[in-house]
C-alpha cells in the first residue's frame, strides 16, 4: 500500500473522528456541565424567556427626553448581559427591562445595581460634575515590564463634562474628589494632574473585579433619571417551545436536503462538502455555546446566511474543478488549480460580508448586534471548512483511489447568453416593482394606516396582565386565549408571555382604548372565569427605540461604505464598487416593496431580514465581478466588453442558481414547518434570496458595463 493511500485513509479516519466528536459534543456536551451542548446555548426572550424588571422614575412627571435618554443608556448597560436584552417604556414614568437566558431576578438586580444619582464632589460637598456628564466607564488592567498588574476605571466625559472636569481638577489638584452615589461615597480618588481631554482614569484599584464594580456603578448612575425598582418577574418565551422544536426540525431537514442536493449534483466533491458542512454546523453549535452568544430569531437568520455562504464556497470550488477538467487537465491538477482560482472569489466575498458584520456588531445594538455576532462566527467557520476541511477530505478521497473523472464530473460546453441584451427590460421591471412598493407606502401612509405594517416592537401598544385560575402553557394560550383576545380587540397582532411562579399571562396588543379594554376584560371573565378586578393594563412603548433604529441605520450606512471601499481596493475600479452597492440598494428596496405590498408585519425580524439580504446580495455580486476581473486580464483586444461580461455571467450562472437554491431550501423548510411568527420572517427572506440571485445575474454586470462604456466614451 502506497504512502499517499495510507495518508488518505488516515485523513478520512481523522475527519470521521472529528465529525463524530463534534456531533456528540453538540448533542450531549462534555463533562458534568455538558459543555458545548446545543441544549446549553443561551436563547433569547423570543425563544426561552428571561427576567423582566420594571423601574419607576423617582422624579415626578419626567419629560419624554429624559425617559428616552434613560432608556437608551439602560439598553447599552444591559447588553452586557445579553445583546438581545430589551428596554422599553411602560406608561409615562416606568421602564421595563427584559433580559433573556436568565432566571434569577435577584441576582440580576444585585449585579445591575439600583439606578440612582451620581455626583463627583469636592471635599466640601460642592457638586463638580454629575452622572449625566459621563458617557462611559470601563474597567481596564495593565501589566508593566516587571510583570506587576494594575487596575483602573477609564472614564469618558461629554463636552460639557470635560470642561467642568478640567476646571475641577485644576482647582482641586492634590486633593480628593469623592464620588457620591445616592448620598454614599463609593470612591475618593486624588487628583494627580489637570485633566483637559475628557478622559480621566481612576487608578490604583485593588483588583479588576473592584474596578468592574465601580465602573458598573458609575455607568448606572449616569442616567438622567433616578429609578426605583417597582417589580421583577421571570417571564416565559414569546414564541414557546413549539417554535424551537419546529425550527430545529426545519433546520435538520433543510440541511439534509442541501447535502443530498450537493452529492447529487457534484458527486464525490459533493460528498466531501457534506462532511465539511456537517463539521461546520457542529462547530457552530459548540462555539455558540463557548462564546455565550444569545441565540434569537435574528441570530438564526445569521446562521442560515452563513450556511448558504459555506455551500457557496464549495460550489465555487467544484465549478472551477469541472472547468479545469473540461480543458483536459488531470483530476489532480484540476483540484489544485480549482482551489487556487476559487480562492479570490471566496475570500473577497466572505471578507466583504465580514466587514459588514464587524461594523454592525460595533455600531449596532440589540437584535442587530446579535445578528452580526452569529454571522461573523459563521463566516469564519464557513471559510475554514470550505478551504481546509473540504480540501483535505477531497484530497484524501483521491489518494485512496477515487481518481476517475466520472466521480467529479466535467463541465459541459455552455452557450453564452446575452444577459446585457435584456438589461433594459430588467431595469424597467426592477423600477416598476420598487415604484409600486413606494406608491403603496405613500397611499397607506396617506390613509393613516402606516407606510408599513409596523408591529408592536416598532409602535408599542398595551400590555394586559391576566391572572388565570390555573397555569397556562404557550400552546394553550395560542389555542384558547388568543382567539378570545383577537375577537374582543379586532386584531390578530398578539404576543403572549407566561409569568413563571404564578398563573399570570401577559398579553401584548396594539394600543387599546378604554372601551376596548373593558370589552376584553369582560370576554376573558366570561370565557375563563377571570376576576376582572385583577386584570391590569399598561401602555408600553416600542421595544425598538428610535435610538436603536438610528443605530441600525448608521451601522448599515457605515457597513455599506466600508464594503464599497474594500471592493474598490480589491478590484482597483470604483465602478465595480458602485455597481455592487447599487445592486445591494436595489435588493433592499425590492424586499421593502414586498413588505409594503404584502403588508407583512414589520418587527424585530425586519431588521435581521434586511441585514441578511445585504450580506447575501454582496457576496453573490463579488463572485461575478471576480470572474469579470479574471476575464479582463486574459482578454484579447478584439474581445468586445459586452461579450466578456455576458461570458462571465454565464460562467458563474450555475453557481448563482445552485447557491440561491440551497439557501432557499433552508429558508423554505423553515417557512413550511415554522410557527406563524417564523413564517413572517422566512417569507420576505425567501423573496430576498430570489431577488439577490436576480440582481447578481441581471443587474450588477449590466450596471458595471454601462458605467465602464459611458466613462470610456467621455474619455475618448
Amino acid at each position: 500500500m502506497s504512502m499517499k493511500k495510507n495518508t488518505g485513509i488516515i485523513t478520512l479516519l481523522l475527519a470521521a473522528l472529528v465529525m463524530a466528536g463534534l456531533i456528540y459534543t453538540a448533542a450531549a456536551g462534555v463533562g458534568e456541565k455538558k459543555a458545548g451542548a446545543a441544549s446549553d446555548i443561551k436563547l433569547g426572550l423570543d425563544l426561552a424567556g428571561g427576567v423582566s424588571i420594571t423601574y419607576q422614575a423617582v422624579t415626578e412627571n419626567p419629560t419624554a427626553e429624559q425617559m428616552a435618554d434613560t432608556i437608551y443608556k439602560l439598553q447599552r448597560r444591559v447588553e452586557g448581559y445579553s445583546t438581545e436584552a430589551l428596554v422599553y417604556q411602560e406608561g409615562s414614568d416606568r421602564i421595563n427591562i427584559e433580559i433573556p437566558g436568565v432566571t434569577d431576578a435577584n441576582a440580576i438586580l444585585e449585579e445591575l445595581g439600583r439606578p440612582g444619582s451620581l455626583e463627583f464632589q469636592d471635599i466640601y460637598g460642592n457638586v463638580l460634575i454629575s452622572g449625566t456628564d459621563i458617557k462611559s466607564a470601563e474597567a481596564k488592567s495593565y501589566t508593566d515590564n516587571l510583570g506587576n498588574n494594575s487596575y483602573e476605571v477609564a472614564l469618558s466625559l461629554n463636552d460639557e463634562g470635560a470642561q467642568k472636569f478640567a476646571q475641577a481638577t485644576e482647582e482641586n489638584l492634590g486633593s480628593a474628589i469623592p464620588i457620591v452615589y445616592d448620598g454614599e461615597v463609593i470612591s475618593a480618588p486624588t487628583v494627580q494632574a489637570v485633566i483637559t481631554n475628557g478622559n480621566p482614569s481612576i487608578t490604583n484599584m485593588e483588583s479588576y473585579e473592584a474596578a468592574q464594580r465601580l465602573a458598573s456603578t458609575i455607568r448606572i448612575g449616569s442616567l438622567q433619571l433616578e429609578l426605583r425598582e417597582l417589580r421583577s418577574k421571570v417571564v416565559g418565551a414569546q414564541l414557546g417551545e413549539e417554535a424551537i422544536s419546529t425550527s430545529l426540525k426545519a433546520g435538520a431537514i433543510g440541511f439534509v436536503l442541501v447535502v443530498i442536493f450537493m452529492i447529487a449534483v457534484y458527486l464525490l466533491p459533493g460528498f466531501a462538502s457534506g462532511i465539511a458542512l456537517t463539521i461546520y454546523v457542529a462547530l457552530m453549535i459548540v462555539l455558540l455555546n463557548a462564546f455565550e452568544i444569545t441565540l434569537t430569531l435574528p441570530g438564526i437568520a445569521g446562521i442560515i446566511l452563513s450556511i448558504g455562504m459555506a455551500v457557496d464556497a464549495n460550489v465555487i470550488i467544484f465549478a472551477r474543478i469541472r472547468e479545469e477538467l473540461a480543458t483536459g487537465k488531470t483530476v489532480r491538477s484540476a483540484m489544485k488549480i480549482g482551489f487556487q482560482k476559487a480562492l479570490s472569489a471566496i475570500v473577497d466575498g466572505n471578507i466583504t460580508t465580514l466587514i459588514a458584520a464587524a461594523v454592525l456588531a460595533l455600531k449596532g445594538s440589540g437584535s442587530v448586534k446579535g445578528f452580526a455576532q452569529t454571522l461573523a462566527l459563521g463566516i469564519v467557520l464557513s471559510m475554514f471548512t470550505a478551504l481546509v476541511v473540504t480540501r483535505l477530505v477531497l484530497n484524501a478521497l483521491y489518494a485512496v483511489g477515487l481518481r476517475s473523472e466520472k466521480f467529479y464530473g466535467v463541465q459541459k460546453d455552455r452557450k453564452t447568453f446575452d444577459f446585457l441584451g435584456k438589461k433594459n427590460l430588467c431595469f424597467i421591471l426592477s423600477a416598476l416593482v420598487i415604484l409600486a412598493g413606494l406608491a403603496a407606502m405613500g397611499i397607506r401612509s396617506g390613509q393613516g394606516s402606516g407606510a408599513l405594517n409596523y408591529s408592536l416592537e416598532f409602535k408599542g401598544g398595551t400590555a394586559t396582565t391576566i391572572p388565570f385560575g390555573e397555569p397556562m402553557t404557550i400552546a394553550e394560550i395560542d389555542e384558547k386565549v388568543k382567539p378570545v383576545v383577537r375577537e374582543a380587540i379586532g386584531s390578530s397582532e398578539i404576543q403572549a408571555q407566561q409569568v413563571q411562579g404564578s398563573n399570570d399571562v401577559v398579553i401584548k396588543t396594539a394600543e387599546l382604548d378604554l372601551e376596548t379594554r373593558q370589552a376584553l376584560n369582560s370576554a376573558l371573565a366570561a370565557q375563563f372565569g377571570v376576576d376582572e378586578a385583577g386584570i391590569t393594563a399598561e401602555s408600553i412603548s416600542s421595544t425598538v427605540s428610535g435610538e436603536m433604529r438610528s443605530d441600525a441605520f448608521v451601522a448599515v450606512i457605515l457597513a455599506t461604505i466600508c464594503m464599497l471601499l474594500y471592493i474598490w481596493f480589491r478590484f482597483k475600479d470604483i465602478r465595480f464598487a458602485a455597481s455592487a452597492v447599487a445592486a445591494l440598494v436595489h435588493d433592499v428596496l425590492v424586499v421593502l416593496a414586498f413588505y409594503a405590498l404584502a403588508r407583512v408585519s414589520v418587527g424585530n425580524t425586519f431588521i435581521a431580514c434586511m441585514l441578511t439580504i445585504v450580506g447575501y446580495s454582496i457576496n453573490a455580486t463579488i463572485v461575478i465581478f471576480d470572474r469579470v476581473r479574471e476575464n479582463l486580464v486574459s482578454a484579447r483586444k478584439k474581445d468586445e466588453l459586452k461579450d466578456l461580461v455576458n461570458r462571465s455571467i454565464t460562467q458563474t450562472l450555475t453557481r448563482s442558481i445552485y447557491t440561491s437554491l440551497t439557501t432557499f431550501i433552508m429558508v423554505a423548510v423553515l417557512f413550511v414547518l415554522g410557527v406563524a411568527s417564523i413564517r413572517e420572517f422566512a417569507l420576505p427572506l425567501m423573496v430576498g434570496i430570489v431577488c439577490g440571485a436576480y440582481s447578481s445575474v441581471c443587474i450588477t454586470g449590466a450596471l458595471w458595463y454601462l458605467l465602464k462604456t459611458r466613462i470610456q466614451k467621455k474619455e475618448s
